[in-house]
C-alpha cells in the first residue's frame, strides 16, 4: 500500500524534505491495525501547513487514542505535483506514505478562501471523487473545519460534512462514530453514516439541506431535508480551555517553516469588538489558561522539541491578563535551555516598552502596530478602541528605548471611508517618522506602511456592506502612493486588489459558487493565495460560464432581512447584536470590551452556556 517515491523525483524538486516525513515527534502506528484512520490536510504547501496550530492539536488528540491514527498531508508544490502526475503517483501521507484514498477520513482545515482550489486539486491527486454526491461507498469521508467552515456554502458540493467551531472533542466523536459504523459492516452505507453524523453537535452535513433562490439570485430559503439535520448548526467550543488537550510534542520539521518555533496558546477568543474582524466574533468568548498551566506546558514542549523560541500565540496575546509575570517566569525558567520568548504582535493601547524590552533583550528588531485606519473617525467606525495619542505614546517610548523601525498595518475600503480617511494613513506615517526626530533629535527612523483591502466577512457587523470595486481600491492606493513616495524613509506596501476581490466573492458566497470552483480548477486554478499563481482571468471565465457575476457577491449591499447563505451556521452571536453594531459603526459609536466592562449582549455566553474566563485577579 505504501507509495514509493523514486529518489530521482525527489532530486528534481525543490525542498524534497516537504515530502519525506520522518521528522522528530512524527507518530508512527500500524495503519492496518487501526479502527479509524484520519488524514489531516491543509490545502497549502508544507511550510504553511506545518505552522497551523489547530492541526497540530488534532494530530495529537487523535493519535492519543489507541485505535485511531492521524497522519499529515499538504499540497505538493507545482513541481512535485507535475512529477507525481507524470509518474501516476497518488497523494500520500507523510508518516506511512499511504495513499490518501485509503484513509477512512480526510479532514481539511479551511483557513482562507483562496485555498479552495487546492482542496479540489488535492482530492483529484488523491484519486478521490470531487463531488460528494458522486463519491463511492469505499471512498473516504471528506470533512472540513476552520474559520471558513462558518460559511462553507461555496464548498458544499465537495464536502461530506464540516465541523463548525473547535474540533478537539467533536473530531473524536466523529471518528468513533465512523469506527462503529465500519465495525458493524457499514449499515445503510454513506447515506446512513451522514444522517448519524448530522446528529452530532457542531457537525454540518450540506447534502441534508436544500437551498432555493429568488429570481434575482438572492437566497430564498435554506431547508433541512431530514429530521437529523438541525435548522441551525451551532458551533462547538471548549468551555474549560485550561483542561484542553495541547500539542505537547509537536512535529519538528527539517526545513524552515512559517512558524518554526513553539506555539504556546494563551487563550482563545477576543472581545475587543473590532467590527471588521471575523475571528473576534466566531471565537468568542475569551477563555484564558492559568499561568501555572502555561508554564508547565512550555517546559514540556521545550524539552520535547529542542526549539530555542516560544511564541505566545492568541488573537491578541498582549491582552493576556497575566502576561508580564508569565513572560518573566518563562524567561527565568527556560534560561538554562537558551529558550527565548516572543510576541507575534502588540496592541497599541497595551504596549509597554518594558514588555517589549523583556521579549527582545538584545535584538531591537522592528515593532509592529495595527492602527487599521488613518483617522479617529474611521477607527471609531471599526471600533478599534485606540487613539492617535496611544500610537504616538507607544512609538515615542519605543524610539526612546532604542527601536528605530516600525511597521504599521492599515486597511482601505472600509465602510463610510472618505479620501480624507485614506490620506490620514499617510499623515499618521509622517507623524511617526517625525516622532523619532522629536525623541532622538535627528532623523533615522524607518516606517513601513502596509495596506490591505477590506473584505466583508460573514458573522460580522459588516456582513451586509458592499466591498469596494477594484477601480476604487486602485484609486485609493494611488492616493497613498502620491502622498508617500517622496519620503525615502517610508516604505509603502499594498495588497493586490484582484485577490482581495475574489476573496470577497467566496467569503460571502452561496452554493452556486461550487460550480465556479470546479470550472476554475479545471482551467488550472491552484495556489490562488500565491500571487505568482493567481489567475484572475480564469476566475472571471469560470464565473461567466456558470452564469454568475463577481459583483453580485462582492459589491452588493445586502438587505438587513435578507436570507444569508450562512444563516443556518451559528457562531452564537445574535443577528440583532450584529445589526446593532453596524448601526453604531455608521454613527461612529464605541462598544467597550465586554471582558472587563459591561456585557455587550452578543448572545454567545447564554446561547452556548459558557462564560468569559479571565485570570486578571491572579496577575
Amino acid at each position: 500500500m505504501k507509495v514509493e517515491v523514486p529518489a530521482t523525483i525527489l532530486s528534481r524538486v525543490i525542498k524534497p524534505a516537504r515530502y519525506t516525513g520522518q521528522e522528530l515527534n512524527a507518530v508512527r502506528k500500524e495503519f492496518a491495525a487501526m479502527d479509524v484512520t484520519v488524514a489531516l490536510a491543509l490545502p497549502d504547501v508544507y511550510e504553511v501547513g506545518m505552522s497551523n496550530l489547530g492541526l497540530k492539536i488534532l494530530y495529537q488528540v487523535i493519535n492519543a487514542q489507541e485505535a485511531m491514527l492521524a497522519e499529515r498531508v499538504y499540497a505538493p508544490w507545482v513541481d512535485m505535483e507535475r512529477e507525481m502526475r507524470a509518474a501516476q503517483l497518488p497523494l500520500y501521507s507523510l508518516e506511512s506514505q499511504v495513499p490518501i484514498h485509503a484513509f477512512d477520513v480526510v479532514g481539511f482545515s479551511l483557513q482562507y478562501e483562496l485555498s479552495y482550489s487546492n482542496v479540489l486539486n488535492m482530492l483529484d491527486l488523491a484519486g478521490i471523487t470531487l463531488l460528494a454526491a458522486e463519491r463511492g461507498e469505499a471512498e473516504p469521508l471528506v470533512i472540513g473545519g476552520g474559520p471558513c467552515a462558518f460559511n462553507a456554502e461555496p464548498m458544499a458540493d465537495f464536502f461530506d460534512c464540516l465541523i463548525i467551531g473547535e474540533g478537539e472533542e467533536v473530531v473524536l466523536e466523529l471518528a468513533a462514530l465512523v469506527g462503529r459504523w465500519k465495525k458493524e459492516g457499514r449499515p445503510g452505507g454513506r447515506k446512513e453514516l451522514l444522517l448519524q453524523l448530522a446528529t452530532l453537535e457542531g457537525v454540518y452535513v450540506p447534502s441534508l439541506y436544500a437551498v432555493s433562490y429568488e429570481a434575482d439570485g438572492r437566497v430564498k430559503a435554506i431547508t433541512p431535508l431530514s429530521d437529523a439535520s438541525k435548522p441551525v448548526v451551532k458551533k462547538r467550543l471548549l468551555a474549560d480551555l485550561d483542561a484542553a488537550p495541547v500539542a505537547m510534542t509537536p512535529v519538528v520539521p527539517y526545513i524552515d517553516v512559517v512558524h518554526d518555533r513553539i506555539m504556546l496558546e494563551l487563550f482563545r477568543g477576543c472581545t475587543r469588538g473590532c467590527r471588521f474582524c471575523q475571528a473576534g466574533v466566531i471565537y468568542r468568548p475569551v477563555r484564558e489558561k492559568r499561568m501555572e498551566t502555561l508554564l508547565n506546558q512550555a517546559k514540556q514542549m521545550a524539552d520535547a522539541t529542542g526549539y530555542n523560541e516560544i511564541s505566545l500565540t492568541s488573537l491578541s496575546s498582549a491582552d493576556y491578563s497575566c502576561l508580564h509575570p508569565l513572560v518573566s517566569q518563562l524567561q527565568e525558567g527556560l534560561k538554562e535551555q537558551g529558550v527565548s520568548v516572543s510576541l507575534p504582535s502588540l496592541r497599541i493601547d497595551s504596549f509597554s516598552v518594558e514588555l517589549a524590552n523583556q521579549v527582545q533583550e538584545v535584538r531591537k528588531s522592528s515593532l509592529t502596530f495595527a492602527p487599521e485606519a488613518g483617522t479617529q473617525r474611521m477607527r471609531d467606525v471599526i471600533n478599534k478602541g485606540v487613539t492617535e495619542e496611544d500610537l504616538m505614546n507607544a512609538v515615542k517610548a519605543a524610539f526612546a528605548a532604542g527601536w528605530s523601525t516600525v511597521k504599521l498595518y492599515f486597511m482601505i475600503g472600509l465602510p463610510t471611508e472618505t479620501d480624507e480617511d485614506v490620506l490620514g494613513i499617510a499623515d499618521l506615517a509622517y507623524k511617526v517618522l517625525n516622532a523619532y526626530k522629536e525623541v532622538k533629535g535627528r532623523r533615522g527612523a524607518k516606517v513601513t506602511v502596509s495596506v490591505s483591502s477590506f473584505v466583508p466577512k460573514p458573522h460580522t457587523p459588516f456582513q451586509w456592506v458592499d466591498q469596494h470595486g477594484m477601480a476604487e481600491l486602485a484609486r485609493k492606493q494611488q492616493l497613498l502612493r502620491d502622498r508617500l513616495y517622496r519620503e525615502r524613509s517610508i516604505t509603502f506596501n499594498w495588497h493586490d486588489a484582484k485577490t482581495s476581490f475574489m476573496e470577497g466573492v467566496f467569503a460571502r458566497g452561496d452554493r452556486r459558487l461550487g460550480k465556479v470552483l470546479y470550472l476554475a480548477w479545471q482551467k488550472g486554478a491552484k495556489f490562488d493565495g500565491w500571487s505568482e499563481y493567481f489567475r484572475y482571468d480564469i476566475w472571471l471565465a469560470a464565473l461567466a460560464e456558470a452564469g454568475l457575476t463577481p459583483e453580485f457577491y462582492a459589491s452588493r449591499v445586502r438587505e438587513m432581512d435578507e436570507v444569508l447563505p450562512w444563516q443556518h451556521l451559528s457562531c452564537g452571536a445574535d443577528a440583532a447584536f450584529l445589526k446593532k453594531e453596524y448601526q453604531k459603526a455608521v454613527a461612529a459609536e464605541f462598544t467597550p470590551d465586554c471582558r472587563r466592562g459591561e456585557c455587550s449582549a452578543c448572545g454567545v455566553c447564554p446561547d452556548l452556556k459558557v462564560k468569559v474566563v479571565d485570570w486578571e485577579d491572579n496577575a
